[in-house]
């Protein structure tokens, strides 16, 4: 299926097709007994920017067959905490191997930089100017309203902001945080030469 889709997306020249994607969930980690149990929460929307074809693609739980195959086309995946959130999720509905996709976790780069987590909304707003819509509690809060548009719309907003900040990082080499007020700076050595084996 995957080959098939292939065909019918194919590549501009040779640049690598890029997959920006995030999870909002259908339970906090408290309804599925701790952090521990993240596989347990359950996809209520998911959505990916794919960077050949220009466009988001929206996924609900029962979709989410057709997600693994758009991430799988991916030649890079890039996400915010995708590793230790996002892929956990994914694994209660299938036994992929994310460690085999190429993937760039923006969360886990910074820590590596800082020794500490940040949030996202933190550094696109110091970085780009522009805030998150809403967050995971709300997000949640949408889930029991059946208020799925909303979530659809701020999961969209949360992978249009990721995908501007790597843009952003990969071309300027640095982004920013907010700091108690203060905007400090934090060099990135992003490439997708590297990153992209």
């Amino acid at each position: 299926m995957a080959e098939q889709l292939s065909l019918l997306n194919p590549k501009k020249s040779n640049e690598p097709r890029i997959v920006y994607f995030d999870i909002e969930t259908l339970r906090s980690a408290v309804e599925v007994g701790g952090w521990s149990n993240i596989s347990k929460m359950g996809v209520a929307c998911a959505v990916c920017y794919d960077s050949i074809e220009d466009k988001y693609f929206e996924y609900v739980e029962s979709q989410v067959p057709d997600l693994l195959v758009k991430l799988s086309e991916a030649d890079l995946i890039v996400g915010y905490n995708i590793i230790r959130f996002d892929y956990v999720v994914l694994q209660g509905y299938s036994k992929v191997d994310f460690s085999r996709n190429q993937s760039f976790d923006i969360l886990v780069d910074v820590t590596r930089i800082l020794g500490h987590r940040l949030k996202l909304d933190s550094i696109v707003q110091a970085t780009l100017g522009v805030g998150k819509t809403g967050d995971g509690l709300q997000s949640l809060q949408w889930v029991k309203e059946g208020r799925f548009d909303l979530i659809s719309e701020y999961c969209k907003k949360d992978v249009e902001l990721t995908r501007d900040l790597f843009l952003f990082g990969l071309q300027n080499k640095y982004i920013y945080y907010q700091n108690y007020g203060e905007k400090i700076k934090i060099p990135v050595e992003w490439s997708l030469q590297q990153l992209i084996k």
